[in-house]
């Protein structure tokens, strides 16, 4: 994924995890919205699918989970990385629309990318979004493929719950595939969490 103005983002990675718990799917990219002469503008498309399927379904509990995230984002070089963005999410709870700012940093083996925006409607909730990614080189065709990432949100009203979320991946990067051990877990709560973990295998492609 690269997040610089005026490079090209071709790649569109998909993630498949397998844990003790749930299987997730997870398709992400960014992309460059072009100008008026094919060149990469100012205006950065995000787009995240994922989804969900519990081992202990049944008809009325446990069912499927989905969230799709658009977002778009306005970078202009002097801003050094940080950039408006407004961002469209569908989700099994309903449809939300947020605003905020965004701050991408990359270079060849790191990649930071975080977003701090708020639900646009009254008594918000806020959401901090990081993803980190290191991926040095081990040997001449393998590399380190390591990444963190965290969701959190903070409801503005004492009614609402807070939800923290950190998922863990670990392995081997090998040209286009991606592989290794993954954990995800999450927190909901205010006075007392609940918590869940799932820990299994990832396989990762960029297409």
């Amino acid at each position: 994924m690269l997040l610089i103005r005026g490079m090209a983002v071709a790649q569109i990675p998909v993630e498949v995890f397998g844990g003790h718990k749930k299987t997730t799917l997870d398709i992400m990219f960014f992309r460059y919205f072009k100008d008026k002469s094919c060149n990469n503008s100012k205006f950065l498309f995000f787009n995240r699918n994922r989804a969900s399927i519990d081992y202990q379904m049944t008809s009325t509990a446990f069912l499927p989970q989905f969230g799709f995230t658009e977002a778009i984002s306005f970078n202009h070089p002097k801003l050094k990385g940080f950039a408006p963005v407004s961002v469209g999410q569908l989700v099994g709870a309903g449809v939300y629309t947020k605003a905020g700012f965004q701050f991408a940093y990359l270079k060849k083996d790191i990649l930071i990318f975080t977003w701090l925006v708020s639900e646009t409607k009254r008594d918000p909730t806020i959401d901090i979004f990081f993803l980190g990614r290191f991926t040095p080189k081990l040997t001449e065709k393998i590399n380190l493929f390591s990444q963190l990432e965290l969701i959190n949100a903070a409801p503005t009203v004492i009614q609402k719950n807070y939800a923290f979320t950190q998922r863990i991946r670990l392995g081997l990067k090998m040209k286009a595939f991606q592989y290794g051990i993954g954990l995800d877990f999450t927190q909901s709560g205010r006075a007392s969490f609940s918590k869940t973990e799932n820990l299994g295998l990832f396989l990762r492609y960029e297409f």
